[in-house]
């Protein structure tokens, strides 16, 4: 006979302890629920205590953490000692912890808090009464010894607990050295950290030891376990069954990407019709080589998502598959899926067509080659048919560009870093990578794909993951549009806002001297896209619905779409599994994208300073880039570097700082300082351990405003 499914959930357990009005045994759980497995019961209330939803508060009982004021959330340590803790679920704001209250949690840590409901009207306080997980598990920083015991110096300063390390665990690493360290016993209140070294780092100067340092900081997978690769490899070689799939093969398919891609996601072409066009957009279907609960699958989603750093990419997917038989690589035959669109001259949309499909890509273009072709350059292309191809492309992606401006999408025109090294790994130059219109090609194909997707399964009542977007607070608007009225322009203040409002200040400013600072304040007043298992829109995008497609080699988001929408259109419903688990799958996938883009920005930030260790003496032209009570910061203009201006070494005047304006006044000279001033600065400081720039101001230029 089959074995009785189990009847106990948590979500019964759960209701249980609601109803009562005290902490709980598993006895009184058991009766209550006229359950018998004792053992079952247990092993559920100690993974709903890893979740973070119950305490168990003595040796017997349980107790809910929001009947009993208690929050879970990850600790943000500072250097003086004192805590935040941001919670995970709760929409209050930051919990500050004194010294004493934080356990010896460090920073990163999931913790529980009991909040102190003594201050009122206050910032929320409160203290660390449990630790739910640990977060590093590797610290880098600096060894020393005494010649009888080793200490770790974390390079982060966020990390103040001492560290031990035995020297049978030093590996022979000198005083002085970088390492990476594992810790194998954290540290408690009885007790101080122990740690192992795992590496010794090399030269800090070169950006394969920076890239070392951050993929340790970060905790990203660096290598795949043997299954996973094995299971790889099968897949890669596996024979294909092209049965029911459109044969696009003879139709001309390129891929557009920067000069050091390596695994290409999507192919276009495209047909001049009488009405319009066709766009055909085939995206790699790596969920034909992934499938759900494989060894790979658990790894893809561990990853969530590759990230990419100067020279390396930690990939989501093995090279045989990732930069193998799922990209799209020239005169090689790839299953893909096709996304076929008709569009007006006008580029309204009128019909499309979703299908699974076998491609050839004809070449493997360039950004730069392209954009040499619009502009009637020698590109090295000597294909007319690919020629005739981009520039019909360039004609429906500036059709699709105003249509989708006309709708109020907002289009931020800032610069990239751009990291030049010479042969032995070392910054040479950080410039801001021109962002060329064939960006813009791909860029309206892939937004026009992707809302396609989100679309039709949408109309069809699929489950999704979508790509949203949420409107801006109150809160950031108004602290937007003072900060903007500094520079001299009106944004009025009102209940609701469109990305229409937004997108009429930005055209205002384009190609005035603010351009790029009122694109980048704009930037950081809205909030960071996430994935959401519901449809809430996007609000940068002016669109009602919108997803992740196009790029399943190095996003998970769009595996499981892609998975997905090859159910719908085998007519089959997807797992029930799945649609139970996606706003989990969501949440866990909107988390791995931010510690990517946090890893991503550090390894330029830490190029930054290395680079800029050497220039202390030299003068640089820049502009003010934002202003605080301690000084003001410039991004300079020749090297895409931004360093401080100590309000201390500013000593012709006292300086005050007029919050309401965002600017620094002198009391006897008047003289000001605000965002866009022009300025001339020396380097006289760099901190790589803080990756802080110190300047001081030589003299200040004109004031470029609007009043």
């Amino acid at each position: 006979m089959p074995k009785k499914k189990s009847s106990i959930t948590p979500k019964k357990i759960i209701k249980y302890m609601n109803q009562v009005d005290k902490p709980v045994t598993i006895r009184e759980i058991c009766r209550h629920l006229g359950l018998k497995e004792r053992k079952k019961v247990q092993e559920i209330l100690t993974d709903l205590e890893k979740q973070g939803k119950i305490i168990q508060i003595s040796s017997q009982r349980y107790g809910l953490l929001h009947k009993m004021n208690l929050v879970v959330g990850h600790l943000s340590y500072h250097p003086d000692g004192y805590g935040f803790v941001i919670p995970e679920k709760e929409k209050k704001g930051d919990i500050f912890i004194k010294p004493r209250h934080l356990k010896k949690a460090m920073h990163g840590d999931r913790v529980i808090v009991r909040l102190d409901k003594r201050r009122r009207g206050r910032l929320a306080e409160g203290e660390i009464v449990r630790i739910l997980e640990r977060k590093n598990k590797y610290i880098v920083g600096i060894f020393e010894t005494d010649g009888q015991v080793g200490f770790l110096i974390p390079e982060e300063q966020r990390f103040a607990t001492e560290i031990v390390i035995p020297l049978s665990w030093a590996k022979k690493a000198g005083s002085g050295q970088m390492v990476v360290a594992e810790i194998v016993r954290f540290p408690n209140l009885h007790r101080g950290a122990l740690a192992k070294i795992v590496e010794v780092l090399g030269d800090a100067s070169l950006l394969s030891t920076q890239t070392q340092i951050v993929t340790y900081k970060y905790n990203l997978p660096q290598i795949f376990p043997e299954p996973a690769l094995k299971e790889a490899e099968e897949a890669a070689s596996q024979a294909v069954s092209l049965n029911s799939r459109s044969d696009l093969r003879r139709l001309t398919f390129f891929t557009i990407d920067g000069e050091k891609a390596k695994d290409f996601d999507d192919a276009v072409g495209i047909k001049k019709e009488k009405s319009g066009y066709r766009l055909y957009v085939s995206i790699a279907d790596v969920a034909y080589y992934v499938p759900p609960h494989s060894v790979l699958d658990r790894e893809a989603f561990l990853r969530g998502n590759s990230v990419y750093f100067p020279e390396q990419v930690l990939p989501m997917l093995p090279f045989s598959l990732s930069q193998g038989i799922c990209s799209l690589n020239p005169k090689q035959d790839r299953l893909t899926i096709t996304v076929e669109m008709r569009f007006t001259q006008h580029g309204e949309m009128v019909n499309y067509n979703i299908y699974q499909s076998v491609i050839q890509s004809k070449a493997r273009l360039t950004y730069s080659q392209v954009q040499s072709v619009l502009d009637n350059r020698e590109s090295g292309i000597r294909s007319k048919r690919i020629i005739g191809a981009l520039q019909l492309m360039a004609e429906l992606a500036e059709i699709l560009r105003q249509r989708r401006m006309k709708r109020g999408s907002l289009d931020f025109d800032l610069p990239e870093p751009k990291v030049i090294l010479d042969l032995l790994g070392h910054t040479t130059d950080i410039i801001r990578a021109e962002r060329l219109f064939s960006h813009k090609i791909i860029e309206e194909f892939m937004i026009a794909t992707n809302e396609t997707v989100a679309m039709h399964l949408t109309e069809q009542g699929w489950p999704m993951v979508y790509r949203v977007h949420d409107k801006p607070t109150e809160e950031k608007v108004v602290a937007f549009t003072k900060l903007i009225e500094t520079l001299g322009y009106n944004f009025p203040l009102k209940k609701e806002y469109t990305p229409i409002d937004f997108q009429r200040l930005l055209e205002e400013v384009k190609g005035s001297p603010h351009e790029f600072l009122v694109n980048r304040l704009l930037l950081r007043s809205l909030k960071q896209a996430r994935y959401s298992s519901y449809n809430t829109g996007h609000f940068g995008l002016a669109s009602d619905c919108y997803t992740h497609f196009t790029s399943p080699i190095r996003r998970y988001a769009d595996l499981v779409v892609h998975r997905i929408l090859k159910k719908q259109l085998h007519y089959k419903r997807p797992q029930a599994k799945l649609i139970k688990n996606l706003e989990g799958i969501c949440e866990h996938i909107s988390e791995k994208e931010r510690i990517a883009m946090e890893a991503e920005r550090e390894i330029i930030d830490r190029l930054r300073v290395q680079f800029m260790t050497n220039k202390i003496g030299e003068e640089y032209d820049g502009v003010i880039s934002g202003v605080t009570g301690f000084g003001f910061f410039v991004e300079l203009n020749s090297v895409f570097v931004e360093g401080l201006v100590r309000l201390s070494s500013l000593h012709d005047d006292y300086y005050f700082f007029d919050q309401r304006n965002f600017t620094l006044i002198g009391k006897r000279t008047r003289k000001s300082f605000r965002l866009g001033d022009k300025v001339r600065v020396r380097v006289i400081d760099v901190k790589p351990h803080r990756r802080e720039i110190e300047l001081h101001l030589l003299k200040k230029y004109q004031i470029f405003s609007n009043l």
